[in-house]
């Protein structure tokens, strides 16, 4: 079989069983395809041995019969995950060095389910960055390219290195995160699956944090039912992390009936944003359309308190994230700046915190702060949280109204040029978050999906929101939409 690194998750699980291919096999192809990937700079830890002992164990249990749906099928692991043994950076200078001696639970399980991680992922640094720009690795870039046009174009972030592996057929999927958006936003700018889902189905312990109350792992597929198996490998209830759910994890894949008839789907009147591209509101429209055609009724529905998210977010998030990365102080792992003579403990914290912390992370360190300081507290942090409230209640209320999932545009673009942004107002690459961050502040499950191109033959996605903890109804619902909207495109080869 040709071109095994450009199956998909299922494809590759059925061929496994049937005996027509193995997973040495699979995780040859897919290292072979690394190797030839330096110009996408998505793999930033390489782990070619350690895949293939994993990859000869899984031949084993297959054999024997004993195989879950992830045994044998090689992925990629995002740089945030902790990983025993493996570089563990998350995108930053911070933690050179930094050899976790454990395992996150969420890799943990898929390897007990037999997945082979290949490597590490590319990021943007802490998960601080729309654009897989702020890396200490450097830039990961977008598999596709402009029509006619070889500017190097962004792959999203903070999950860029997923995003851009999983399209250019690196790996059969990757892992990622999502604090405001770093799942959906990249797969919408590279043509794949991402799925957030609900706050606390999948834990986060040995995940690095960047804001506790917001940070959610998920898998990033080639397909909806790619995103069905893995999710179901990845969730489950942990006593680590005291945010995580004692829920039952039901049978994603199995929930996927594509039967939407009398569904409701909300379609939020906020959402049409003043300035929005036409061929964003084109493909919304087109993707609200395949749903009443497959069965669903379309329904308008205001979630009043959108317009203040983005504010709420980028105050809550920011001081989540200042408490988080104190830790980061050069004394027991990771980067120490060099001292000179005479330095105490405070010049050794200032020296290698400006040293191991790029801009971006830096800015937000210090937003935080601010907002979290005596004088402040009240008039921002305090007043977000309330918002946040009110954000989460306008979901509840649609819901009650019996809407079963959402429909919105994932981002408010195509991808963008790497650099286009870099001069320009922190909030203008902010912006990128304004559909995706109220599915985290309100802590419910969000999944995009690619529904068609632009002008310029780039994918756009589309995303659903569904209520807490039914992932399998929201994956159903997108399961339908991509039936109707058969997205096939590839980017074609280049690197």
């Amino acid at each position: 079989m040709a071109d095994l690194n450009k199956m998909g998750l299922a494809d590759a699980r059925d061929a496994l069983r049937a005996g027509d291919v193995t997973s040495v096999e699979l995780t040859n192809a897919c290292l072979g395809a690394i190797e030839g990937s330096g110009k996408l700079n998505a793999f930033v830890h390489h782990t070619a041995d350690l895949a293939l002992d994993q990859a000869r164990a899984a031949d084993t249990r297959i054999k024997a019969g004993d195989a879950p749906d992830m045994c044998g099928l090689p992925i990629g692991i995002k740089d945030l995950f902790c990983t025993k043994g493996v570089p563990s950076q998350a995108g930053s200078r911070i933690l050179q060095g930094f050899l976790p001696e454990y395992e996150s639970t969420v890799s943990q399980n898929l390897l007990d389910a037999g997945a082979v991680m290949l490597g590490k992922l590319n990021m943007d640094e802490f998960a601080m960055g729309s654009s897989n720009e702020t890396s200490v690795y450097g830039n990961a870039v977008n598999p596709w390219r402009r029509a006619g046009d070889d500017a190097q174009l962004t792959p999203g972030g903070s999950s860029g290195g997923s995003a851009a592996a999983v399209a250019a057929d690196l790996c059969l999927a990757a892992t990622g995160t999502d604090t405001g958006g770093s799942i959906r936003q990249p797969a919408a700018f590279t043509g794949t699956v991402g799925i957030k889902p609900t706050y606390g189905r999948c834990s986060r312990w040995g995940i690095v944090a960047f804001a506790s109350s917001l940070d959610q792992a998920g898998p990033m597929t080639k397909t909806v039912r790619d995103a069905a198996i893995m999710l179901g490998a990845m969730a489950g209830f942990d006593p680590k992390d005291s945010t995580s759910a004692d829920q039952s994890v039901p049978d994603f894949e199995a929930a996927l009936t594509g039967d939407i008839r009398g569904k409701k789907i909300g379609i939020p009147r906020e959402y049409r944003m003043e300035g929005m591209p036409s061929e964003i509101e084109k493909l919304w429209n087109d993707g609200a359309a395949m749903l009443r055609d497959a069965g669903a009724e379309i329904v308008d529905i205001s979630l009043p308190h959108t317009k203040y998210a983005l504010p709420a977010y980028y105050v809550i998030a920011p001081a989540e994230a200042s408490s988080n990365l104190a830790r980061y102080d050069g004394v027991r792992y990771g980067h120490r700046a060099k001292l000179d003579q005479g330095d105490g403990i405070t010049e050794m914290y200032e020296k290698t915190r400006a040293e191991g912390f790029g801009p971006e992370v830096q800015r937000r360190v210090m937003v935080g702060t601010y907002v979290l300081s005596a004088g402040f507290y009240d008039a921002y942090y305090n007043r977000a949280r309330k918002v946040r409230t009110l954000i989460k209640r306008d979901f509840e209320q649609a819901f009650a109204s019996g809407i079963d999932s959402i429909l919105t545009p994932a981002t408010p673009s195509a991808a963008f040029g790497l650099g286009e942004m870099a001069d320009a107002d922190p909030v203008a690459m902010y912006l990128n978050d304004v559909f995706t961050v109220t599915v985290n502040l309100a802590g419910l499950p969000g999944i995009a999906l690619p529904t068609g191109t632009n002008a310029q033959g780039l994918p756009l996605g589309l995303q659903l929101i569904g209520r807490p903890w039914e992932e399998a109804d929201l994956l159903s619902t997108a399961y339908a939409l991509e039936q109707a909207a058969g997205f096939v495109a590839k980017p074609d080869k280049w690197w």
